[in-house]
């Protein structure tokens, strides 16, 4: 029997089989939530570039639902219904479903959630060596590994005391890339909505929500580039509190100290002492919650090296974020290598959520980590590295 090239469908599909099991026998249990899911938690929680491109539905009742977009929301709700407050992990592999841009509707992920686990440098340390690991099973080993963290930059932003609505603006300008010039206190005057923001100020939340989720019924629209009437509605209140208080936006000094964290980059040791000091001369060793986040990202470093991953050729950035709003912590990205022909495309990504369970409604915080992979993108890759390299024109 001729043996399936590596990059055939059969070689695919052993390729995902080994995955899969390699997973498994982390102890990582395989689920498959269901495709269809409500889509309230993707509009609340995902980040700006899913919300344009869900495929929404509605059921016979009118409910709206949508194709899964990605695991990790599904993946949190089948815990709820199974097991929640208790820890557990989860493998998945299958289809999800986002409008395409140059790639299709329709694409595989595979991966890995860890809920409940307290030990969060191992936990992290353990999701990225698996990831890892899974992408030299997909044949992929050339793959560069990026760091950040979410909780290091909200730990700053709150040591900087940045009003609530500015740390949020500055939060997502971070995970799309832009600059922080609209984050600005002196951009604040010509809000395009200080009328509608003068006049909520100090009124019922309940009412501002119930006011948004009325017009936007009479209109006839369920969402606005994305985001619920309910995120709507708060968006407008945490603006108009931070009119009232006259700081809605970043001052000088924070813009100039945030950009030195941004421009932070180097293996995790190197930036672990890059960001010490940066904190010293920001006073941020004296703000506990900084701290705290500085040890974790430290100790985490360690059990990575336990691991025996090759954290030297890893790269930190501060100005790393992952467009998804549910990150709360570690977060890390494996690209394929840009040069030579490669893509610099997201092979697997991922990082600790420990909020979403409780945005999801349950009773007990419960923290969370987990990682998805590209399947298209990593087989894709394998298959042309194993093919022989065609002969160049003189």
């Amino acid at each position: 029997m001729m043996r399936a090239e590596a990059g055939g469908p059969a070689g695919t599909l052993e390729a995902q089989a080994r995955l899969s099991g390699h997973l498994a026998a982390a102890g990582y249990g395989a689920v498959t939530p269901p495709v269809l899911q409500p889509v309230e938690p993707f509009l609340e929680l995902s980040g700006e570039d899913i919300r344009r491109r869900i495929f929404v539905t509605q059921d016979e009742a009118g409910t709206e639902l949508c194709l899964r977009p990605e695991f990790t929301i599904p993946v949190c709700r089948l815990h709820r219904a199974r097991a929640d407050g208790q820890a557990a992990d989860y493998s998945y592999l299958g289809p999800v479903f986002r409008l395409g841009d140059d790639e299709p509707d329709e694409f595989l992920q595979a991966g890995i959630e860890s809920i409940g686990r307290t030990d969060t440098p191992a936990a992290d340390a353990e999701v990225l060596g698996l990831a890892l690991e899974g992408l030299a099973l997909l044949g992929r080993a050339d793959g560069a590994v990026r760091l950040g963290d979410m909780g290091l930059t909200a730990a700053l932003l709150d040591g900087l005391g940045v009003p609530p609505a500015a740390k949020r603006r500055t939060l997502r300008a971070l995970a799309a890339g832009r600059s922080l010039d609209g984050v600005m206190n002196a951009g604040q005057s010509e809000d395009r909505h200080a009328g509608l923001l003068a006049t909520i100020q100090g009124q019922d939340p309940k009412g501002v929500r119930a006011f948004v989720e009325d017009v936007l019924s009479i209109a006839g629209i369920s969402a606005v580039g994305g985001r619920s009437a309910g995120e709507i509605a708060e968006r407008f209140l945490a603006k108009a509190a931070a009119q009232a208080s006259g700081g809605a936006g970043l001052n000088a000094e924070n813009r100039a100290i945030i950009d030195r964290y941004r421009a932070i980059s180097g293996d995790p040791d190197a930036a672990a002492r890059d960001l010490r000091a940066l904190a010293g001369e920001a006073g941020l060793l004296r703000h506990a919650p900084f701290e705290a986040a500085l040890g974790l990202f430290e100790e985490r470093t360690g059990f990575m090296a336990a691991r025996g991953l090759p954290v030297e050729r890893f790269r930190f950035a501060g100005g790393f974020a992952r467009n998804l709003d549910y990150y709360t912590g570690f977060i890390f990205e494996v690209t394929a290598p840009a040069g030579d022909g490669g893509t610099g495309a997201v092979l697997v990504g991922g990082g600790r959520y420990d909020g979403l369970l409780s945005h999801l409604g349950s009773p007990a915080p419960l923290p969370a980590v987990g990682c998805a992979f590209w399947l298209d993108r990593a087989l894709s890759g394998a298959r042309d590295a194993a093919q022989p390299s065609e002969p160049r024109d003189a």
